[in-house]
């Protein structure tokens, strides 16, 4: 007795569960290859867009006109630049009030500037869990499907009155199809996400840096405006001679 073992025959010859199974993990792979894709051009992009946005920034150009050319533009801001503009505009409003402390002024910036730093990291995480979960459960779904379709083998061998080894391969061969389909999802989904987990660790602490740095800037900046705030009231108040 011949038995068709190619690759699509072991499928369609598999029971339903098994088949559904295989489908679900066919599903889950396409899914996390998305986002496998998704994830590489935003995490690219934002790297780029940090690496254009710290040129810029360290330029020499003048902090007032950058918040001016970056709030003019029509593009969503995102990354470095949202993080800037959101500290900066903080750092505007609360100068303009005499009555603040430099390091009030300072801190609201700051907390502005962590605000939008917590937005940026949210959206470079989003859907990376789902690589997570393909990765530590997709195993675990192909072996049910692989105990479910070699119990259903042996199930069938009990019922006959010879049990051979060509009788025994093709249905632990259907079985095994859904733990190899478990790997193969699960395999890419750990590969990309521990890499991009670590890219994303890179553009937090590149954030982190520059919020450090441009808080030292902003208190420079609100120290000597209120300087001059102290030196404009010392000269009102001396008599002209």
């Amino acid at each position: 007795m011949s038995h068709d073992v190619s690759f699509w025959s072991l499928i369609t010859n598999a029971s339903l569960i098994v088949q559904l199974i295989m489908l679900a993990l066919a599903i889950i792979s396409l899914g996390s290859w998305w986002v496998i894709v998704k994830k590489a051009l935003v995490l690219a992009s934002a790297k780029r867009a940090a690496d254009q946005f710290e040129d810029d920034f360290w330029s020499g150009i003048d902090l007032a006109a950058l918040y001016a050319r970056i709030n003019r533009q029509d593009a969503m801001v995102t990354g470095m630049e949202a993080i800037f503009l959101a500290g900066f505009q903080e750092f505007l409003r609360l100068r303009s009030q005499p009555s603040v402390d430099t390091e009030l002024v300072v801190s609201g910036a700051q907390r502005a500037m962590r605000a939008a730093g917590s937005r940026e990291l949210d959206e470079l995480e989003m859907y990376l869990s789902l690589l997570a979960t393909t990765g530590s459960t997709s195993p675990y779904v192909g072996l049910f499907g692989t105990v479910w379709g070699i119990m259903n083998a042996f199930i069938a061998l009990g019922v006959t009155q010879q049990a051979t080894l060509a009788q025994v391969a093709p249905g632990i061969a259907e079985a095994l199809i859904a733990t190899a389909m478990g790997l193969f999802a699960a395999i890419p989904a750990v590969i990309f996400y521990n890499r991009y987990a670590h890219e994303v660790d890179r553009l937090a602490n590149r954030y982190e840096t520059f919020m450090e740095e441009f808080s030292n800037i902003l208190q420079r900046q609100s120290y000597n405006l209120r300087k001059n705030y102290a030196d404009a009231a010392r000269a009102a108040a001396t008599p002209q001679s």
